[in-house]
């Protein structure tokens, strides 16, 4: 792999990172995310989280022999596969925290 491709590879992640850094809302507060962030969200962040899930899915099935014998099957799957399900498609688009979010107007 050229140093080129991976260093473009590297600026991509850690823009992703950047953009999907989560921020404190308050409680009870709905949050009301820009244009910028709906979009950032659209096209970034929601596809490395889907692929975040699909390989968290994969090492959960890899390691489910092991987990059973650990007796730790619920919590290998709420953090190989809820935790990012949950950020993929439970959470507005361009909100930090998950979760469903609606208008109470």
């Amino acid at each position: 792999m050229n140093v080129k491709k991976l260093s473009v590879k590297a600026i991509a992640f850690t823009t992703c990172l950047a953009l999907s850094s989560v921020a404190l809302a308050k409680d009870g507060d709905l949050e009301e995310p820009t244009a910028l962030a709906m979009t950032a969200d659209l096209v970034l962040v929601r596809p490395v989280m889907l692929g975040i899930t699909v390989l968290g899915t994969a090492a959960f099935v890899v390691s489910l022999p092991f987990s059973a014998a650990g007796g730790n099957v619920k919590q290998a799957a709420n953090t190989l596969v809820l935790g990012p399900g949950e950020a993929t498609f439970v959470r507005c688009l361009g909100c930090t925290q998950p979760g469903y979010q609606h208008d109470t107007e």
